[in-house]
């Protein structure tokens, strides 16, 4: 991938009315100037106009006839995406116009840009760091408002910056620190504060390990929030799932026993992807399939970020204590949701009073809510609950979340290393030692931003970019 060729891709999806091709590189506009003709006896070659101009003009093919009337963006070095000369030509969406386009800027020069390299290029040419170029996939392929909001806020520096931040008052500090090495023979000189980098080396452990923490949450925004729905057997879950989506999913029978396996759909909820889970409702059984399906709900509820503890309002607290016994050990860490079902037709008051088990739970955060899924019954106002879980509607413009698989890795290291560096202040340990994990921690750091970061590893992230951006 060499950077000083001069690439052309199709920036947008078949079918449309409108097609953008993008050329980028040293020889844009001249390779541009080969294929395009301005409109008008008097008008200017590309060479001779404004960065920021848009030309109407022709496309013409080898021998002369006109291939497609359009418009061509000119774009300058270093005012471009990816600070190089620039041009993006504005077609009509035919792929044979597209196609053959392509094949005339490539018989003049241009060759066939790789997924992701015009993001690189960006990258490359310092227009940004790594982890916003890293936003730029994320943004492109965010399907509801919570990963777009994470993407943007990525894209435009609120992560970058807050690392830099970081990384800039802690490199100030290790400066000092290694310059007292450059004065090992003199033993009673000290350049950094011991008490003011105990303080910092604790500001940025505390920081990082939120970062890194957000992950959990972020993770699950970006792959849809896992929601598992547990209950006894003939609780409601079936009818609960299909009322949260909207629509039929699951089969809903009185008979008891009728989901064997775990069923699983996805809906947005004001903005938020949340993965459902109905599991088989739990009980002994003696049959084989059915406890292969209960053990799968156990699964199901490990895995998830929230669970919705569906109770039966008709049945009694006896038999209630029998299934919460088998269930409560797979909820610790758990965000809960009490539902209390059935609540319709008289079958049970319009706030009905939890069980023993789920009030003591009550006090430790469990939610509680009473519902009709077979009516609909505050299902509207359970889907807020679940939306309230996520966090999202106390999050502001300039909130960090990671989302980046890569980053947590090299932010759980940087938290590693800086948690050595506090406990090797705290006993004394020799200077060159503290400096070693205080560089261990702005290496982490630096990879994150992509300032150290190899060839295998960017090839690696911009594979997944798709083509044309």
């Amino acid at each position: 991938m060499n950077i000083q060729d001069t690439i052309c891709a199709i920036a947008t999806a078949p079918g449309g009315a409108i097609g953008i091709i993008r050329i980028s590189g040293p020889e844009a506009i001249a390779i541009a100037e080969k294929v395009f003709t301005p409109a008008g006896h008097n008008a200017l070659s590309l060479s001779r106009h404004e960065a920021g101009t848009v030309t109407y003009g022709h496309i013409h093919s080898a021998d002369g006839s006109v291939l497609d009337d359009v418009l061509v963006s000119l774009f300058r070095a270093p005012h471009s995406y990816t600070g190089e000369d620039s041009v993006e030509i504005s077609c009509h969406g035919s792929r044979y116009i597209l196609q053959q386009t392509m094949r005339l800027l490539i018989d003049n020069g241009c060759r066939a840009a790789k997924p992701g390299e015009y993001t690189r290029r960006a990258f490359q040419n310092g227009k940004m760091d790594l982890s916003q170029a890293e936003a730029v996939a994320d943004l492109i392929a965010s399907k509801d408002k919570a990963t777009h909001h994470m993407a943007i806020s990525q894209m435009r520096g609120g992560f970058s910056r807050e690392l830099a931040s970081l990384r800039d008052r802690l490199l100030r500090l290790t400066a000092l620190l290694e310059l007292e090495l450059d004065f090992s023979d003199h033993e009673e000189l000290e350049f950094a504060d011991r008490t003011e980098l105990d303080s910092l080396a604790r500001e940025i452990h505390s920081k990082m390990k939120r970062l890194a923490d957000s992950f959990s949450t972020g993770n699950a925004l970006k792959n849809g929030v896992p929601v598992a729905i547990v209950g006894q057997t003939n609780a409601g879950k079936s009818t609960l799932l299909n009322a949260l989506l909207g629509e039929d999913k699951a089969i809903v029978s009185d008979i008891d026993g009728t989901t064997r396996d775990t069923i699983e759909d996805t809906t947005v909820i004001d903005g938020v992807t949340f993965r459902f889970i109905d599991t088989a409702g739990i009980r002994h059984t003696d049959d084989t399939i059915e406890a292969m399906g209960i053990e799968r709900s156990f699964r199901a509820i490990d895995k998830a970020q929230i669970v919705i503890l569906l109770i039966d309002a008709k049945r009694n607290d006896e038999s209630f204590t029998m299934f919460y016994n088998e269930v409560r050990p797979h909820l610790e860490g758990k965000q809960v949701v009490a539902a209390l079902n059935k609540c319709d037709a008289g079958a049970a008051p319009a706030k009905p009073q939890p069980t023993t088990e789920i009030a003591a739970n009550l006090r430790e955060g469990w939610r509680q809510i009473a519902i009709s899924a077979k009516y609909g019954l505050n299902i509207d106002s359970l889907r807020s609950l679940l939306v309230g879980l996520t966090g999202l509607d106390t999050l502001s413009a300039t909130d960090v979340i990671v989302t980046n698989v890569r980053h947590y890795e090299a932010l759980t290291h940087a938290v590693d290393a800086i948690s050595r560096v506090i406990d090797g202040l705290a006993t004394g340990l020799p200077s060159d030692l503290v400096a070693q994990d205080l560089r261990e921690c702005l290496y982490h750091l630096a990879d994150i931003l992509g300032e150290v970061t190899t060839t295998e590893v960017l090839n690696s992230i911009f594979a997944s970019f798709c083509i044309g951006k």
